[in-house]
Order: C-alpha cells, then structure tokens, then sequence
C-alpha cells in the first residue's frame, strides 16, 4: 500500500511540474505575441514594411546610407567572392546596371571581405558598381542574411517589395523583380 501511495505521489508530483511547465510556455508565448509590435519597429523584415536603414562606405570611399535613395526603387544585393551563385549572378546585374534600360539604384554589400579583396575582384571581372564592404557583417546582420546571395527590391517610399535568395539566374528574373 505504502508503494502504491508513494507512485500516486510521484505521478501528481510530475503532474504538477508538466502542468507548470506548460503554463510557463503559455505566459512566454503571449509576452513575446505581444512584444512582435515592438519588434516590428524595430526592422521586421516583411514585404511592405519599411527596410532596415543602414550607412556604409563604399570601394570608391564614399560614405552611402540607404534613405539617400527615398524616391528610386533599389536593388540591394549582397554577395561575396567566394560564393559561386554570386559570382554566376554578378555579370547579369552588372549588365542591367549599365544599361540603364530600367530605372533603378543598385546597392551591392559584399558581405565579410575586405576593400583591397573586393576591390581586386572587381577589376579583374569588369564590375562596373561600386559596393559596399561589409566586413563585420553589420549590414547583413540587420537584414539577417544567413546565406548568399540575397537580393531585396526597396520601393521609392523605402519598403520592401521583393526578397530574393539565391541566384538570379536570368534576365527576366531581374527585370521582373524590378519592375514590382
């Protein structure tokens, strides 16, 4: 009977922890639902909502930030030297850039080399734009990049209207990007 009573207690007691447990999960849940206003002022990354504000300097050495463009559409694409879909995409943007077919800005952040590194790619593959060097992950940070490339179309009122990730594998994928 003794163990039978002790089981009993064992099984309430666990009871009783399971149930806190989930209690406290259910109270963080509604914290953190109600704290997604906030997070949102903060730069959500949704289409609609305004893009994340950032300065930088640029391969040509010239202080750019962002809300400098309020009134142009902006392509905004990060990238590096060692990601091979970068590379593969770079000759196609670069040839929209200087065709001036569409009317855009583009913003290039090179996520994680140095100036002297990416100023070198850039002779040595004919890159036309100047790009913004990223070295301390900053900039990406801000627009959670976890991987490359990733491409965000910023409307003329400074809100994301497009995110691509991965490769932009075609002429009709860009200009339809840009044209949203």
């Amino acid at each position: 009977m003794r163990q039978r009573t002790a089981r009993l207690n064992v099984v309430s007691v666990a009871t009783v922890i399971i149930a806190l447990i989930a209690l406290i999960l259910m109270i963080r849940l509604f914290i953190s639902t109600d704290r997604s206003e906030s997070h949102e002022k903060k730069g959500n990354l949704s289409i609609g909502l305004e893009a994340p504000e950032f300065e930088g300097v640029n391969t040509d050495g010239e202080r750019v930030n962002l809300r400098s463009y309020r009134g142009q559409t902006v392509l905004l694409n990060f990238w590096a030297s060692w990601c091979k879909p970068c590379v593969k995409e770079m000759p196609l943007i670069d040839e929209i850039y200087r065709s001036k077919e569409i009317n855009f800005q583009l913003v290039s952040v090179n996520v994680g080399e140095s100036r002297g590194t990416v100023n070198e790619y850039l002779k040595q593959q004919d890159i036309s734009f100047p790009v913004i060097i990223d070295a301390t992950g900053k900039v990406s940070t801000l627009y959670r990049i976890v991987g490359l490339p990733a491409t965000f179309v910023i409307d003329a009122n400074g809100k994301l209207r497009q995110v691509g990730i991965g490769e932009i594998t075609n002429r009709d994928q860009l200009l339809s990007m840009l044209q949203t």
